[in-house]
């Protein structure tokens, strides 16, 4: 199962977000929902570097796959922040909608950092 988190500050923006985990939703190469999550995901991280003009702070494991950390640097201005947080927002709202139709290979959650 993919499992992913999602972790807000106290004003509501997204601080950082953890996927890991496979869906094993079909024959590798062939599974449409680790195809799904993976696109997002990426795309998420490359508009952040393409359009919000910052590099966030990315670990992965490239050994075995199946695991990306992403968390938002501080030092940003608000137009890169606003940027960042659309992405974010719509990544959260993408892996979701994946989560209602795949619910048994996916599990998405927000945690709210006080």
């Amino acid at each position: 199962m993919i499992k992913s988190s999602f972790k807000r500050n106290d004003a509501g923006q997204i601080l950082s977000f953890e996927v890991s985990g496979h869906a094993e939703a079909g024959p590798y190469g062939s599974d449409l929902v680790c195809a799904a999550v993976s696109a997002l995901t990426i795309s998420t991280v490359n508009g952040i570097n393409a359009l919000a003009g910052f590099e966030p702070i990315v670990e992965t494991n490239e050994a075995e796959g199946g695991y990306l950390y992403v968390e938002m640097i501080e030092h940003t201005n608000q137009e890169q922040t606003n940027i960042a947080q659309i992405l974010l927002e719509n990544l959260l709202l993408g892996l979701q909608a994946v989560e209602q139709e795949h619910n048994e290979f996916i599990q998405v959650k927000t945690i709210n950092e006080k």
